[in-house]
This record gives C-alpha cells, structure tokens and sequence, in this order.
C-alpha cells in the first residue's frame, strides 16, 4: 500500500511540475497567432497525427491563436504511383503538369485537409479547411528554375508546370475564421492572376503567412530534431547571423537550408521567434512552447 501511494504521489507531483511549467508560457502567448507547417512523420504515423491534433486543440483552449499550414507530398505521390504516373523532381520540387495538378488538388486541398480538420475536431476543436485559392488567399505567380547547361553558356530555363511562389496573401479569410474560434487548416494551394493553380512547398506558405499574420511564432516539424552541429548535437538557439554562418560553413546543408531560410525570412519580416522541431516526437508541438528545455532549436532575431 505505501509503495501505491509512493507511486501515485510521485505521479501527482510530475503533472503538477509540468502543469506550474507550462503556466508562464500560457501567460505569455494568450492572444497570439502561431503557425504551425504540418508535414513528415507526423502526418503519417496514426498516434502522431492523434497526438499533433490534441496539441492544436490544447493551444486553442489555452487562448492561442493556432494556423496550420500542411504539406502532403508523399500522399501525393502514392496516387500518382496507383495512377501509373511517375513522379519527377528538379532542385526539389515536383514537376507538375495539369494533370499532376490535379491529383495535387485532390489530396491537398482534399483528402489531407479533411483529414486533419476531422482529426482536430474529433479532439475538441473546430477547424475549418481551406486551400489558398479560397477567397484569393494565397495569390501565386510560376516559379522559375534554370539551370547550367552543358551545351551552351546561357542557363537553361526548366519549365517545372503547375509550380509557384508566393506572389501575396489575403488573410481576410483567416481573420474571420480566428475571430470566430475556429482554427484554420490550410493547403498550399495558390492561385495566379489567370486562375490557374499552383502548387506552392508548405513550409514558404507558413512561412510567408506568418510574416502578414503578424505571428509570435512560427513552427516547422520535421523528421529530424533540428538544425545540428558538425558532430550532431542539436543547436537549440540560434540568431540569424549564426545562422548564415552555419550555411556558409556547410553545417548547415541539403534540405535543410530551404527550410531555415524560410525560417530567417518569416522573422525578417517580423515573426518573433521559429522553431524547427522534431515531428516524430509524441506532443512536439506541447513540449516545445510549453517547457523550459524545449525540444528542438528556436530562432530569434537578435
């Protein structure tokens, strides 16, 4: 019987601990806009998805304002792979044609987005999905890639499709729907001045919306737990000129320079703080806002 006690009292005082944590950050960001770039092993594993939907739910009943932006790219492409279509990619990106386009459209804006406006209902919230083409809320313009070229001294101009950049972004929509208690999911879907439709990478969508959301933060999950040193240690805090130094340094490469620039751009346009977090952690988003230590490694202008 003491042992159950011991037990049940260390229990208690680990929930009090990390609750009397969490207080202050609550305080703190009560009222403010966070972005949240969905994507990897989060949205594929059945108990992360379960878990980042709790997390979002958390955030809205604590008086945060969350906005999820999410990607959906291997869902992609296994139906083109079902559809007998071979996925091809330059510098990263997708070559899409009308037909890719439309597939984009059927499992972002569709399959994806409702199943994780369902997933964050089912935990307690009310969100709503959109994809950037509602109410022109993300305003796109093609992409252009070039390349050097063997044969010429002139870089060759690779036509990518259906692929853009954000040109701007409306947030007339998202305004509405945060000041009506409901938490918008968002494709990154965006829609050029002749109504076409592009495909646009997530984290330059969360990104960018950040920027005109005026967020306190902006967070990006991953599947790895940061940005690393040379020996893989996590660097858990970083300004901007670190930042640029580990890029130069080749510290920082790959896949991995996009997603920061992204980063480095949103708090140049004054976001306050970004967080490259680790989506294969259980509560990613919780126990980064909400604990000293944090998990993954937060960017700050200074």
């Amino acid at each position: 019987m003491k042992l159950q006690e011991s037990l049940e009292n260390t229990s208690a005082n680990q929930i009090a601990h990390v609750l009397t944590e969490a207080l202050p950050y609550i305080r703190r960001f009560k009222g403010k806009t966070i972005v949240v770039k969905y994507g990897g092993n989060a949205m594929i594993d059945e108990h992360l998805k379960n878990s980042f939907a709790r997390d979002i739910v958390l955030l809205k009943l604590v008086g945060i304002n969350p906005v999820v932006v999410h990607g959906g790219g291997p869902q992609i492409g296994q139906l083109l792979q079902r559809l007998g279509k071979t996925s091809e990619f330059v510098q990263g990106m997708r070559v899409t044609d009308a037909e890719t386009m439309d597939v984009v459209e059927m499992v972002l804006g569709g399959l994806v987005n409702k199943e994780i406006v369902n997933l964050i209902t089912r935990h307690g919230g009310c969100a709503v999905g959109l994809s950037g083409k509602d109410g022109e809320l993300v305003r796109a313009r093609k992409i252009v890639v070039t390349q050097k070229s063997p044969e010429t001294d002139q870089p060759e101009i690779i036509d990518l499709g259906h692929v853009g950049e954000v040109e701007s972004i409306d947030t007339s929509i998202v305004d509405v729907l945060v000041q009506g208690d409901f938490i918008p999911v968002i494709a990154p879907i965006g829609v050029g001045a002749e109504g076409h439709s592009y495909n646009i990478n997530a984290d330059l969508v969360a990104g960018k919306m950040a920027q005109v959301l005026k967020a306190e933060k902006l967070i990006l999950l991953t599947n790895t737990r940061g940005i690393l040193d040379r020996e893989g240690k996590l660097l858990t805090g970083l300004s901007l000129g670190e930042v640029d130094a580990l890029i130069d340094d080749g510290t920082i490469s790959g896949g991995m320079i996009p997603k920061t620039r992204c980063a480095t751009d949103a708090l140049k346009g004054g976001v306050t703080s970004c967080h490259i977090i680790d989506g294969r952690v259980e509560h990613a988003v919780m126990l980064e806002l909400f604990t000293d230590r944090g998990i993954g490694t937060l960017l700050l202008r200074r």
